[in-house]
């Protein structure tokens, strides 16, 4: 049965053991719902809340959106602390909504392997074509020997092509101007013989994109992707309105404080400032259900609410595995297919994952997964910028142990 549907949500604010003289400095907000007859009641959502209420109180975060859904249905979608910490105790916090939005950086890479699939359902694109068939200045690519590499547009999205990172990756007009440095950068190491995260490589890839259909990246992710979805706050651009809603990043300090920090992506720009390139490595914002969205699409086979987006081939090729039997980040017993990376053997913060699982983290905290065996999508949305390390973070693999005990125990036979 299903567990939980998705009703229209109010803020209410929970205490969950935070003593009263501190709940007006840092209170902490929560998306709930009314429980149905005959589904289960709102403390199981609670539980959720409260596992992330805990890092807020411990200042790991200063809030956080999570989201768990299946392939139809949002089972949870939960919101505690707060989007903007006060900066003087004069000021009014502005507490974490469910519609908060978030620089999900890296996770806009499984995005850029969706949207190249798509090619590929309409025979415009083959996985093992050779990238220089699509972009001419890539025939220049070179080794050290100055030797002649072919890098395949496979490579380029499981991150094996070799291709160099620029020093300034964000700070370039266009992508086909950034495509202009890459192919003078050359490569590293031998296409294919190595894993190396590779921001070059998925830009490259999102340059094909552009090429191929005649639109910008942006335009072609909010035409053939966003806007069938119903992504309606996803974008590499935000407007004002949502600017408005964008959650601040933040560090956390030696002393246990959380010290506002900036976008790095903007490079000093405002967030609606389009004279930016629409950066497929880690340039889009968006909310929980928007990406659950994007999720639920992968989950259902391609389709979302009857409405085919991929090939059911097209999404067994995106999270299958091609990076043999290289050593693979972030964390341990992982693979990596089209833009994703792909649990092999599931242990630490991916422990809870099916094997076959896949997705995608950010550099802020933000994660997305999607376990296929399960039938079910995890996606926790944070702006914390110095996790040692944001796919092994603690606050991922809570969350993740938190839901997955809340939902196998309101299973009914």
């Amino acid at each position: 049965m299903r567990m939980l549907r998705l009703i229209q949500t109010t803020a209410v604010i929970l205490v969950l053991g935070v003593p009263a003289a501190s709940q007006a400095q840092d209170p902490v907000g929560s998306t709930a719902r009314p429980a149905e007859p005959g589904l289960p009641t709102v403390a199981n959502i609670v539980a959720i809340d409260q596992c992330m209420a805990a890092f807020v109180r411990e200042r790991e975060v200063a809030g956080a959106v999570t989201l768990v859904a299946d392939a139809e249905e949002v089972l949870h979608l939960g919101a505690v602390g707060l989007a903007k910490l006060p900066e003087a105790s004069s000021q009014t916090p502005e507490p974490m909504r469910a519609d908060s939005i978030f620089w999900i950086a890296s996770m806009t890479k499984p995005v850029t392997g969706v949207c190249v699939m798509q090619l590929v359902d309409q025979g415009k694109l083959s996985l093992d074509d050779p990238i220089d068939r699509y972009l001419p200045e890539m025939r220049e690519l070179k080794n050290d020997a100055g030797e002649h590499v072919t890098v395949t547009v496979r490579q380029l999205l499981n991150h094996t092509s070799g291709m160099r990172e620029l020093e300034a990756p964000y700070e370039h007009p266009s992508l086909a101007a950034a495509s202009l440095l890459y192919a003078r950068a050359g490569v590293e190491f031998p296409p294919g013989t190595k894993w190396q995260y590779s921001q070059t490589g998925i830009n490259t890839a999102a340059r094909i994109v552009e090429v191929i259909s005649g639109l910008t990246f942006d335009a072609y992710a909010d035409r053939y992707l966003f806007q069938p979805l119903g992504m309606v706050d996803t974008g590499f651009y935000l407007t004002a309105e949502q600017t408005a809603r964008l959650a601040t990043s933040y560090k956390r300090t030696e002393d246990g404080d959380l010290e506002p920090v900036a976008i790095f992506l903007l490079a000093g720009r405002d967030s609606t400032d389009r004279h930016r390139m629409p950066a497929a490595n880690g340039g889009l914002f968006s909310t929980a259900t928007d990406y659950g969205r994007l999720c639920q699409m992968l989950l259902g086979n391609g389709t979302f609410r009857g409405q085919r987006i991929l090939s059911e081939q097209a999404v067994r090729s995106l999270r299958t595995p091609s990076t043999g039997d290289l050593v693979t980040g972030f964390t341990t017993g992982n693979a990596w297919g089209v833009g994703v990376c792909v649990v092999r053997a599931p242990q630490g913060a991916t422990s809870v994952l099916s094997p076959g699982s896949y997705g995608h983290g950010g550099a802020y905290g933000t994660q997305a997964w999607i376990d296929p065996v399960e039938q079910r999508i995890y996606i926790l949305m944070v702006q914390r910028a110095n996790f040692p390390n944001a796919d092994d973070s603690e606050v991922r693999k809570r969350f993740q142990e938190v839901a997955a005990q809340v939902l196998q125990s309101d299973v009914k036979p």
